[in-house]
């Protein structure tokens, strides 16, 4: 939450950097409260036909384990949140967020949630999704895209004639700093998500998602910095920051599976992918999104959930589709 808040409030401009700071804040206290009372039950109770959980809400359980489970899980609502609000970043009031927060934690987010990791129908087709490039990463997004779309850009962002005005955040360093922040924050996410590391098989496993995690984020910024190079002549510090953050989406559906040299090459991957998204988005569909949340967390978290098979042999691109469709489309019709 901290790198988020970094990254959101160093890319926005100076006179709204109170507003976005305050909603990284406070989000993060209406995620727990709201999956504590409801999302928690939706996306881990006992089963509906598959399709989300009926009790635990109010967190009521005697399995001491769950606790723990839950203040893990919580992180992940906390981020699925704080995504929509970097992409809504400069125009949105403080009660209209939360009141979507509400929405998108206490029923969006848990339910999609519930298809995948609480073993729901999506479980079932063998959709994979390790730690959540599509379940976290892609549900905020399609959320936040919708949102966007619904509140229309910031005021003064295009010209009549279709020109692009540039909005530039108002402290970089820090926004530097978040990115960092995050990037530290990820090994919590996916090697965290291995669930336990008290023997030497899952002691190995972290290890290698660990390994597999940093080598994303770094392939991330050095394909940015390089094409960035090669390209425009200059290197561009937001793209090298959101080449970070696009190689740790792209890695965390399958941290566990791939080599050193493959999370690295998934991890320039996505961070192109996420460099053209940013200027596709901005130029040519109008889209205006202040911290490239859309990119960096939608388009490629799609990415990461397609590229499983190549590296986790009992992942089928069938069933990593039907996963990314359901997931995008709910999030985004609901939103």
């Amino acid at each position: 939450q901290a790198g988020f808040m970094c990254m959101e409030t160093g890319l926005s401009r100076h006179k709204n950097s109170i507003n976005v700071a305050l909603k990284n804040a406070a989000d993060f206290g209406v995620s727990v409260v709201i999956f504590w009372i409801f999302g928690f039950g939706l996306m881990f109770g006992t089963s509906y036909n598959g399709f989300f959980g009926t009790d635990l809400f109010f967190f009521k359980t005697d399995k001491a384990e769950y606790m723990t489970y839950f203040v893990f899980q919580a992180m992940f609502v906390a981020t699925a949140a704080t995504i929509i609000s970097g992409a809504v970043a400069e125009r949105m009031k403080l009660i209209p967020f939360f009141l979507f927060a509400i929405v998108l934690t206490g029923f969006i987010y848990p339910v999609q949630g519930y298809w995948k990791w609480g073993g729901g129908w999506l479980d079932a087709i063998g959709y994979t999704d390790f730690a959540g490039s599509g379940v976290v990463h892609l549900c905020g997004a399609a959320a936040a895209l919708a949102a966007v779309i619904i509140l229309g850009p910031r005021a003064g962002k295009y010209g009549s004639d279709g020109s692009v005005k540039v909005m530039r955040g108002s402290n970089i360093p820090i926004a530097a700093l978040g990115a960092l922040i995050l990037w530290l924050g990820w090994f919590g996410f996916n090697g965290g998500s291995q669930l336990a590391i008290n023997d030497a098989a899952n002691a190995n496993a972290v290890a290698q998602i660990f390994l597999n995690t940093n080598a994303a984020a770094a392939g991330g910024v050095v394909a940015c910095l390089i094409v960035a190079r090669v390209f425009f002549k200059k290197t561009n510090i937001i793209y090298a920051l959101n080449g970070a953050i696009a190689g740790l989406v792209a890695i965390t559906a399958a941290p566990d599976s791939p080599t050193g040299l493959e999370a690295t090459l998934i991890g320039a991957l996505g961070g192109l992918l996420c460099y053209g998204a940013l200027v596709f988005f901005e130029q040519f569909l109008k889209i205006d999104d202040p911290v490239g949340a859309i990119s960096a967390h939608g388009v490629t978290g799609v990415f990461g959930v397609m590229v499983v098979p190549f590296t986790k042999a009992d992942a089928t691109f069938g069933g990593q589709a039907i996963g990314a469709l359901s997931i995008l489309v709910f999030g985004f019709v609901l939103t």
